[in-house]
């Protein structure tokens, strides 16, 4: 094996120390079928982007099948709930924006289950902040000129779905800042990019990882990024913590799931083996150069986050009419 591929960076070091091996060996019979990766959004985003990625990987690594299932719907809700089904103990997991998942509870009236109780933490797999960014023909470089720019002329701001974390991140600068954009609601982020892109919506806030390869194409001009500092890969994006909202973060923290009944064996192995997967220099290499850093978390780690996250945008959601049945 190549000395480099036995380097583990990061978080995953910190997770197991072993030589890396096939899971296959160490597995005491997990898994016995088939492993379904759902990513609950549609094609081309952030969770869509990293599971492609993991699959083929993982496969190799448990020497079983790994595929990846969209399911998109109720701004990830739907799929989140196909896995809460599941009856295979670490057969069917989820991967997505876990802090978007942690928001869902405050945001829908009538979810049918609760991602506290119903499903259990696996691992957080990489960040990614989101961009605040415009059609190149909009007449604003930075958060005061565009807070500026609403309160003169109508600007329709892209959202990936009512509720969404990208959402309420736009909602939070919106509090701080005063601005008067109107929101337009979408079914995923790919389209709500594609939108901006042509023009029928002028601003988005949407993850970096995923928007991107617009901003390098020139399809889109970022005004700022909600990461509390400077970014290595984009440093010429000012963050909106340093363009008056002092402190502000958010993001996309993609992370799996999966069902409550998984027991600590399989959840601490899968967690292990994906953490050194997207730890490998070739998986890092290539999410870092499209705005993703690897940001590694156990079980109990994750579980933390998710019950802080879930806290912080319920704040947020009371402070406004935000609800869905």
């Amino acid at each position: 094996m190549n000395p480099s591929k036995r380097q583990f960076l990061g978080g995953a070091a910190a997770l197991c120390l072993s030589p890396w091996v096939p899971a296959r060996a160490q597995s005491s019979g997990w898994p016995t079928r088939p492993v379904r990766i759902i990513v609950p959004y549609p094609p081309g985003g952030s969770s869509d982007i990293i599971a492609r990625l993991l699959a083929p990987r993982l496969s190799d690594a448990l020497n079983q099948t790994v595929v990846v299932e969209n399911k998109p719907g109720a701004n990830g809700n739907l799929g989140a709930g196909l896995v809460v089904q599941a009856a295979q103990e670490g057969h069917t997991v989820l991967l997505c924006d876990v802090g978007a998942l942690a928001i869902s509870p405050s945001v829908y009236t009538k979810l049918s289950f609760d991602p506290s109780k119903d499903l259990r933490a696996v691992g957080m797999l990489a960040y990614s902040p989101h961009v605040l960014a415009v059609h190149p023909d909009v007449p604003a470089r930075t958060v005061p000129e565009l807070v500026a720019l609403s309160k003169k002329q109508r600007l329709n701001f892209a959202v990936t779905a009512i509720g969404s974390a990208p959402h309420l991140a736009a909602v939070a600068v919106q509090q701080a800042t005063g601005a008067q954009w109107e929101y337009v609601p979408y079914k995923g982020g790919s389209q709500a990019v594609t939108d901006t892109i042509g023009g029928q919506t002028q601003v988005i806030m949407n993850g970096l990882l995923a928007t991107l390869p617009h901003i390098k194409a020139g399809k889109l001009r970022p005004v700022a990024i909600s990461k509390r500092e400077r970014m290595q890969l984009v440093p010429d994006i000012p963050t909106i913590s340093e363009q008056g909202v002092a402190g502000f973060e958010s993001g996309t923290w993609q992370g799996v799931m999966a069902p409550a009944n998984t027991t600590d064996p399989v959840a601490n192995r899968l967690s292990e083996l994906m953490a050194r997967i997207v730890n490998q220099p070739d998986v890092k290499a290539q999410l870092n150069e499209q705005g993703a850093e690897i940001v590694t978390r156990n079980p109990a780690e994750l579980a933390q986050f998710f019950n802080s996250e879930r806290a912080r945008w319920a704040s947020v959601v009371q402070s406004t009419d935000i609800r869905l049945d």
